[in-house]
């Protein structure tokens, strides 16, 4: 449950970063961290997959873990081309209707340009427009990660050294691939992005290992929440206005290139998500009581659901902003789509866990008459046989009453004496 709660805020916080100039970005992850929920997203994702598919592993194999695998990169795929579909209608509708482009501001001006090349390219995940650059690193990172699984399996710290050395070759020659149009480098740069996710997938494969998750007399979480605040002193500064300049230009000017770049996901950005992450662990444990609130609960169907919330997120993402453009952009219509936002991604994810539930109790139902059937067949099958049975044993009275009389009178008599 508490990993769907953080799953659930991030999809919202993505929801809410999504729209420019929102009054509600003030209060999400980034205005308080160098990170955002995009960090979130990818550790959480690494963490669930290590645990969902670790346990196919063990249990049935690695041919079956795969396969599963396999399945979950297919339903990403059909939903990042559905979403992209439901995008591109989206501005082509706006545009349309309210006489406004919105095609360069989502980045689907080539898709319109030159609809023949930007569909393969869509196909390929080489063509990511605004809002569509996640779910392909995902794909990606779940592609090779039976590679990885079987190595955590082998051995738990190996995929880590292996994949923080991708990480820093990656900074320091500036490895990553390109994208459609004008050959221009991925938003998420996968070999940069991928460490986040083995560190989230060594966490799951190893949850009751001391040395991931340390207890609470360990040094980590101190040092965490000691990091966590100082970061979240210089992020609030330059989330609100006018406290910028308190703080020494050198410290702001040399912190602002190392958490700027997001696409390679800078050092200072995973120093403090990782700082932030221990932070939240020590304080939310399992059984905390933030659990059973209410509104926690909604979160958490959120992130149980979290790949159609996610997509609904995003078409309400590209309505509001083409709202907020298009009527008096003001607080109270920003918190009214933020709202509106909100309650619908909560809505179908109740709605989704109630169609859940009511389809396993169908299927309970299905089981069950089953074997009520099953039961009545027999007792009907074991009422037939002693049915035959009886009927047979009169058949045989009844022959024997036809027999000649003689023969029953000579069996009759006695001997004769001699």
């Amino acid at each position: 449950m508490r990993l769907d709660l953080f799953r659930g805020l991030a999809l919202l916080f993505i929801f809410i970063d999504h729209i420019p100039n929102n009054v509600l970005s003030y209060v999400t992850l980034h205005s308080i961290a160098f990170s955002d929920a995009a960090e979130v997203f990818i550790f959480i994702s690494g963490y669930a997959a290590a645990t969902v598919y670790g346990r196919a592993l063990q249990r049935q194999g690695g041919v079956a873990a795969t396969g599963q695998i396999c399945r979950r990169i297919w339903q990403l795929y059909v939903a990042h081309i559905f979403i992209f579909v439901i995008l591109a209608a989206e501005v082509c509708y706006a545009t349309l209707s309210l006489h406004q482009t919105y095609s360069e501001d989502f980045g689907i001006d080539n898709f319109i340009d030159e609809p023949q090349v930007a569909i393969i390219k869509v196909l390929l995940l080489q063509y990511q427009p605004q809002f569509l650059d996640i779910l392909p690193i995902y794909m990606i990172l779940l592609g090779v990660f039976p590679v990885v699984l079987l190595l955590l399996q082998r051995c738990l710290p190996l995929p880590l050294i292996l994949s923080g050395a991708l990480y820093l070759l990656t900074l320091r020659f500036g490895w990553q691939p390109h994208s459609y149009p004008d050959n221009e480098a991925w938003f998420f740069n996968p070999l940069a992005w991928q460490f986040l996710f083995v560190i989230g997938a060594t966490a799951g494969y190893s949850q009751h290992s001391r040395w991931v998750f340390p207890g609470q007399g360990s040094w980590l979480p101190k040092l965490a929440i000691a990091i966590t605040v100082a970061i979240g002193i210089v992020s609030i500064s330059w989330t609100i206005h006018g406290a910028y300049d308190a703080f020494p230009g050198l410290l702001s000017r040399e912190l602002s290139p190392l958490v700027a770049d997001k696409s390679n996901l800078a050092p200072l950005r995973l120093i403090s998500f990782l700082a932030l992450a221990v932070t939240v662990a020590h304080f939310v444990g399992r059984d905390s009581g933030v659990l059973r609130w209410r509104v926690a609960q909604l979160i958490i169907r959120c992130g149980q659901h979290s790949l159609q919330v996610f997509c609904l997120g995003i078409v309400l993402s590209v309505l509001g902003y083409i709202l907020l453009t298009f009527f008096r952009d003001n607080i109270l219509t920003q918190l009214a789509i933020d709202l509106a936002g909100i309650v619908a991604m909560m809505g179908i994810a109740v709605l989704l866990t109630w169609y859940k539930a009511n389809n396993a109790t169908n299927a309970d139902a299905v089981i069950a008459a089953s074997a009520n059937f099953e039961i009545q067949r027999r007792s009907i099958a074991g009422i037939e046989r002693h049915v035959i049975v009886w009927i047979q044993d009169l058949g045989r009275l009844w022959a024997r009453s036809k027999r000649p009389r003689t023969e029953v009178r000579w069996r009759s008599q006695p001997y004769p004496m001699s």
